[in-house]
């Protein structure tokens, strides 16, 4: 039988022996420690072990399970209890944009200033993969439908400080007409930043969507409607509810769009 205690002697004045208890070792098992059932002798590496039982692996890969007993084990030749290890702290849950997730969130109230993005499936996008965020910051996101006159709808809304406008655009690429919007209602205030690509769905990585590369559209053909065309997808709607339906987070988008929400949504909740 295991022992469950220790004892050593000691002595009165009068010479007469007192046993005095010793409190066993209480050692926390790591995988591969290598202990020995006091009763029995069996000698073997920890391979698993919970609460109740533990298993030891012997050198010719014989496995045996015993219970967790005090002072059950012999480990560096001291009689010790064995104890599991401590579970593991639980992992920090993350939001769709790999931010950390706020639990129990209630949205703050809307912030004045705004991200305004060029059109619906934009907006779904955004909202798809940083809508936790946005809620956390008390952001909106609106779709602009075009930029046809960026300059007037800035006007409109009156930035300033406290209500500061950021501006998503697709296509931003030197000598673009979206180039030259967005230089036009440049200010302290507003920040008009995008991706390089031709429509929002292009910055989702092919391979998310099933296919080896987006297609080529011709010129003067409405982007997401040839793409339909070309890969059989029914109606540009289809498409939109396939292409944002297989998008799970962040990991699915090319580098250019995260890089210029996150740019925005800094930018409208920076501090005045």
């Amino acid at each position: 039988m295991p022992r469950t205690h220790d004892y050593r002697a000691a002595f009165r004045a009068d010479g007469t022996v007192v046993r005095r208890r010793r409190e066993i070792p209480r050692v926390v098992a790591e995988l591969g420690m290598v202990v020995e059932d006091a009763a029995g002798g069996f000698c073997g590496a920890v391979t698993d072990i919970n609460h109740r039982e533990v298993v030891l692996e012997d050198r010719n890969g014989r496995r045996r399970l015993f219970p967790l007993q005090p002072a059950a084990f012999l480990v560096e030749g001291v009689p010790s209890t064995l104890l599991p290890p401590p579970p593991a702290p639980a992992s920090r849950a993350l939001s769709a944009s790999g931010s950390v997730r706020v639990h129990h969130l209630r949205a703050r109230t809307a912030r004045a200033s705004r991200i305004w993005v060029e059109g619906l499936h934009d907006a779904e996008l955004v909202e798809r993969v940083w809508g936790h965020d946005l809620r956390v910051e008390g952001v909106v996101v609106e779709p602009m439908h075009g930029m046809d006159d960026l300059a007037t709808a800035v006007a409109d809304f009156a930035p300033g400080p406290g209500r500061r406008l950021g501006v998503l655009v697709d296509h931003l690429v030197a000598g673009s007409k979206e180039s030259r919007a967005a230089a036009s209602v440049a200010r302290a205030d507003v920040l008009v930043t995008g991706h390089p690509f031709v429509d929002v769905w292009a910055a989702v990585k092919p391979g998310v969507v099933g296919i080896r590369a987006w297609p080529d559209v011709p010129r003067g053909t409405d982007w997401k409607t040839g793409v339909c065309a070309a890969l059989g997808w029914g109606e540009p709607a289809d498409g939109a509810r396939r292409v944002l339906g297989t998008v799970r987070d962040f990991r699915d988008l090319e580098t250019p769009l995260i890089r210029a929400v996150e740019q925005l949504i800094d930018f409208v909740t920076e501090q005045p």
